[in-house]
């Protein structure tokens, strides 16, 4: 397998919260489950990187977010074809059943509530097929 083969079979993701620690934290996670991470603060950040970047296997989001929000980032990408494969997976203080509901209506792969561990973040993404589980 050539270098550049290996560096193709990298899964990416990109993490959007406002905040930093926060994302700290999932890149941490991420990267132990051997992805290439990727940051933005907010949804028009987060489209800015994608536009650079095209897309990632994984974005993590959060709902709550200044500028724009996460719900607003996941119409704008699930409203772009170049962007139909990739998984997005709202990861957020917000679990009202309603709201759960709306995001997932809204195109969300995978919804976990904070605080997240490895475990139920492996878990999720293993529930949109990027992670294998035990």
């Amino acid at each position: 397998m050539t270098e550049r083969h290996e560096m193709e079979d990298t899964m990416r993701a990109l993490v959007i919260d406002d905040s930093k620690a926060m994302r700290m934290l999932l890149k941490r996670e991420l990267v132990a489950l051997g992805f290439e991470v990727f940051e933005a603060g907010e949804g028009q950040e987060a489209l800015s990187r994608l536009a650079e970047l095209g897309a990632v296997d994984v974005v993590l989001v959060d709902w709550t977010m200044p500028g724009m929000d996460g719900m607003t980032f996941v119409h704008q990408v699930r409203a772009e074809a170049a962007y139909e494969e990739m998984r997005v997976v709202m990861i957020t203080s917000e679990s009202d059943p309603a709201q759960i509901f709306h995001a997932l209506m809204a195109g969300v792969d995978e919804y976990a509530t904070k605080p997240i561990t490895r475990e139920a973040l492996a878990e999720k993404l293993g529930l949109v097929g990027l992670v294998e589980q035990d």
